[in-house]
């Protein structure tokens, strides 16, 4: 069995627009190596994200799809501010400690939905703020996960899109 080193999640991107913020449970190898959230290139999380909107493929260049993400009110951060983990695997998680979405949630009340990246992504958060008050009025959905890997339900990027649109009446892009 590999050796779990410490593994920790990247700031959050965020402004004072985003409405949605989709939290994942932390960065895989494959984004720790390039620096950005959901840099696996088989990764569906920017195809769904563009997908959405009908916007075609992802930008190339990373900076470009934040930017696209923030205009349309979206955030994205991690449950997990660090964790041991081999691999990139989320049932391999060990020894997690939570990023303080509490705080993130009082320096930005425009947010009205968490929008949980898979299920091991929602169980964490659950297993820290279920009866926190903060997130009374925060809308939460479990989301299928972006990862490449099939579902029963879940086989390709289009599935993941249909899903996935159940954000868009929490985006407000009218404002």
């Amino acid at each position: 069995m590999e050796e779990a080193e410490r593994i920790y999640s990247f700031p959050p991107v965020i402004d004072e627009r985003a409405r949605v913020l989709v939290l994942g449970t932390a960065p895989s190898v494959k984004s720790l190596e390039h620096q950005q959230f959901y840099g696996h290139p088989r990764n569906y999380f920017w195809g769904m994200v563009y997908g959405i909107f009908g916007a075609g493929a992802p930008e190339e260049n990373y900076e470009s799809r934040l930017a696209f993400l923030q205009e349309h009110h979206m955030a994205v951060f991690d449950v997990i501010e660090s964790c041991e983990r081999p691999g990139s695997l989320d049932v391999n998680i060990k020894n997690e400690q939570p990023n303080d979405l509490p705080a993130l949630l009082a320096k930005y009340p425009g947010l009205k939905c968490f929008a949980f990246n898979g299920s091991k992504a929602y169980d964490t958060f659950r297993k820290y703020f279920r009866d926190h008050p903060a997130f009374r009025d925060i809308t939460l959905l479990k989301m299928p996960s972006t990862s490449p890997i099939p579902t029963q339900k879940m086989r390709n990027l289009e599935d993941r899109i249909e899903a996935w649109r159940a954000i868009l009446p929490y985006l407000d892009l009218s404002e």
